[in-house]
């Protein structure tokens, strides 16, 4: 943090968009007075780099992982490690080994005060089902039955609105049993899958009821066989940042349209009671790749 700042003037020009953004919540309070599950002060810029477990780091993770610690350590704040292992066929404890050694190796640490802020989204199964129930409940979540390339046909394009599924007016009741059946492995891979309720005409794809969680007879590497079902990552990811109290989830720029379904689904479930408010904000950046 520049000086200018810390003595509560004018902040200096910052060297990029992302630190302006920081700064200017620092000046604003907009993450000041925000307290954790055990009532202690958080600081006000909370970050994290969730990488899935399903392969080794190369060159543009490194970039992430200086970007959100860096970050983290020029404005007082914290940034948490955290694994987005919510896709049990493609990740393995040795992928998550080797990446906690990698971050190491950068000269990075998940400790702050003290304390250890390892994560996995696997620990957050519980809460994600609870939320994809609550979702149910209002009538702004259902079970579809359509298969992959139903749903494909019926998506529409950029410049056509989609078709709503024979389904999206199932009562909240059945699709409450039907999601309870798909989570104790009554029916096979594919066969039914959780969508979000929102705009089957959005001119945003992502808003046109995306998939929220599908069946998977798998062993995760976390959780074993206690869940057939799992959720999208688009689900999971913001649900994750609002339990770890991120401030500023800074992710890369093919992330930019799914910003309005993080913002959509947070909102939703801090209606429900899930999450206070500030909510954690979204922000993209070019991600880097080298030939």
């Amino acid at each position: 943090m520049s000086n200018e700042l810390k003595n509560g003037h004018s902040p200096a020009p910052s060297t990029n968009f992302l630190r302006g953004i920081i700064e200017a919540d620092l000046v604003s309070g907009a993450y000041a007075g925000r307290s954790g599950k055990e009532g202690q002060a958080l600081p006000q810029v909370i970050t994290r780099f969730p990488p899935e477990p399903n392969g080794y780091l190369h060159i543009g993770h490194a970039k992430s992982i200086c970007l959100n610690f860096g970050l983290a350590a020029d404005y007082a704040g914290r940034c948490h490690m955290r694994f987005d292992d919510t896709n049990p066929e493609k990740e393995e404890q040795e992928y998550v080994d080797t990446i906690l050694d990698s971050v190491k190796w950068l000269g990075f640490s998940w400790e702050h005060d003290g304390k250890q802020h390892l994560y996995y989204a696997s620990n957050y199964f519980d809460t994600m089902y609870a939320a994809a129930q609550a979702l149910i409940r209002r009538g702004l979540a259902y079970v579809d039955e359509q298969n992959a390339e139903q749903m494909r046909e019926n998506r529409g394009t950029l410049t056509e609105p989609g078709k709503n599924s024979p389904w999206r007016d199932r009562t909240p009741e059945e699709s409450l049993r039907l999601f309870e059946e798909m989570r104790d492995g009554k029916h096979p891979d594919g066969s039914m899958i959780l969508r979000a309720k929102i705009d089957m005409a959005s001119p945003n794809m992502n808003l046109r009821d995306p998939a929220i969680y599908r069946i998977r007879h798998a062993t995760h590497h976390n959780t074993g066989d206690k869940w057939r079902v799992y959720p999208m990552y688009t689900f999971a990811h913001p649900i994750e940042d609002a339990l770890e109290n991120i401030s500023h989830s800074i992710c890369t720029l093919e992330f930019e349209d799914q910003r309005p379904f993080y913002d959509w689904l947070l909102d939703r479930l801090a209606e429900e009671g899930f999450f206070k408010r500030p909510l954690p904000h979204q922000y993209e950046f070019a991600r880097l790749n080298l030939t």
